[in-house]
């Protein structure tokens, strides 16, 4: 097991959890009144750094950054005159912490103005009456840094295989969780809105287009321990019943989400790749249901040194020197496989009749991302349906999107599904 990964009990720190996520809604709530609106709320998230949680350039005065540095355990703030001021993070109130705040930003020449309500939260108490004590356990604000900074280590390299519209990997601190967002690149219906404690347009507009996302809480939103969460927007038809990996992730009805607890991942023999089989299965269950044109938005993963290789011209005819589609055809059941650079992806079929066959899987390796291997295969199958004189029924949801986008190869599908 590695300690990178700390353990993280969230009723042993559940009171310094809601503390700190208060206080970090002072800050946020700050950077939200000074920074010009960014699509999807994403003006007023915060960053994960090596030592704690960073605002970014906040243009308010000589421009202001903020700090929570959770090594040292202190506020810090930094502007552009070159001046700094801080103060500790302890044993406090929110409506001391919310004073000593608007000092610092005050100090380093900023306007301490903002939304006085915290969002949410149940039972919402205005920052500047919250006086009930509140404790700040140390080693517990330290393991959950230690666990960002790993989790933040597979969102960015999940990240870097999408080529289309996605969020940076930032902290939401209204629900106090990680998250990196995917966007299909088309419009999405009008988020009905309702969302407890979120004003109904910061959540439609957060919601207007077609996505999957992924994040980490360290505890509460309904669930009593630290979990990675998944969901689509609009959610397609059979997206809560589509096989994720790994074992331990579940579709939770009361939050309409795939979770996957955070033991899990922590207690594996490879927490990255067990997380990076949660991101990756729960987006292509998104994207394949959803019908995302996944050729055009995906890439392999990136890198270091390693430019990606531009495809942007690309067209199947163009690729292919890159191996050659072979087929392996049964009494009953088939596949086609291609391999490239030493990686194999395959596409498998089942014969119903002499007449008619089902597109059941494809299998695209990361590796192979973005370079138009599932449309070669699936060309291939196409090719030969009108060859041998069959139709194709394209269960597998890759399949069925693909064709249709295109409808020069709806020919072969049953007269009654086109």
């Amino acid at each position: 097991m590695s300690t990178e990964w700390p353990h993280l009990d969230y009723l042993g720190w559940r009171e310094t959890c809601s503390a700190l996520h208060l206080f970090l809604q002072i800050a946020g709530k700050y950077r939200l009144a000074h920074t010009p609106w960014l699509n999807h709320s994403w003006n007023a998230t915060f960053y994960v750094t090596p030592t704690g949680l960073a605002s970014s350039l906040i243009p308010d005065g000589p421009g202001i950054e903020l700090l929570f540095d959770f090594r040292v355990h202190m506020v810090v703030g930094s502007c552009g005159n070159g001046h700094r001021a801080s103060f500790a993070l302890g044993p406090t109130t929110v409506a001391a912490f919310r004073a000593e705040f608007e000092t610092l930003i005050t100090d380093l020449g900023g306007t301490p103005s903002f939304n006085d309500t915290p969002n949410k939260v149940p039972y919402p108490v205005p920052f500047s009456e919250d006086h009930r004590d509140r404790p700040y356990d140390r080693d517990a604000v330290q393991r959950y840094h230690q666990a960002l900074v790993a989790i933040d280590r597979v969102f960015h390299r999940f990240r870097t295989s999408f080529v289309g519209k996605s969020s940076p990997v930032h902290l939401f601190w209204g629900a106090l969780d990680l998250a990196v967002t995917r966007f299909s690149g088309r419009r999405a219906p009008l988020h009905p809105a309702g969302i407890p404690f979120l004003p109904d347009d910061v959540a439609q507009e957060a919601y207007d287009r077609e996505m999957s996302a992924a994040g980490f809480w360290p505890g509460g939103n309904g669930i009593d321990y630290p979990a990675f969460y998944a969901y689509a927007y609009p959610s397609p038809t059979g997206y809560r019943s589509a096989p994720v990996r790994p074992d331990a992730a579940f579709w939770h009805a009361g939050l309409s989400e795939f979770m996957l607890p955070y033991e899990a991942v922590q207690s594996a023999p490879d927490p990255e790749e067990t997380l990076m089989a949660f991101l990756v299965s729960t987006y292509e269950a998104a994207a394949n249901l959803g019908g995302w044109d996944r050729d055009l938005l995906e890439c392999a993963h990136g890198r270091p040194r390693h430019v990606r290789a531009p495809n942007a011209t690309q067209t199947i005819a163009a690729l292919a020197t890159d191996g050659t589609v072979e087929r392996e055809d049964g009494p009953s059941k088939g596949r086609y496989r291609l391999v490239v650079d030493g990686v194999e992806a395959e596409m498998s079929y089942s014969r119903v009749s002499a007449s008619q066959i089902i597109i059941d899987h494809t299998e695209i390796p990361d590796a192979l991302r973005g370079r138009k291997v599932g449309a070669r295969l699936l060309q291939q199958a196409i090719e030969d349906a009108r060859q041998d004189q069959v139709v194709i029924i394209p269960l597998c949801p890759f399949a069925k999107a693909m064709i249709g986008r295109h409808p020069e190869w709806q020919d072969v599908l049953s007269p009654s599904k086109t």
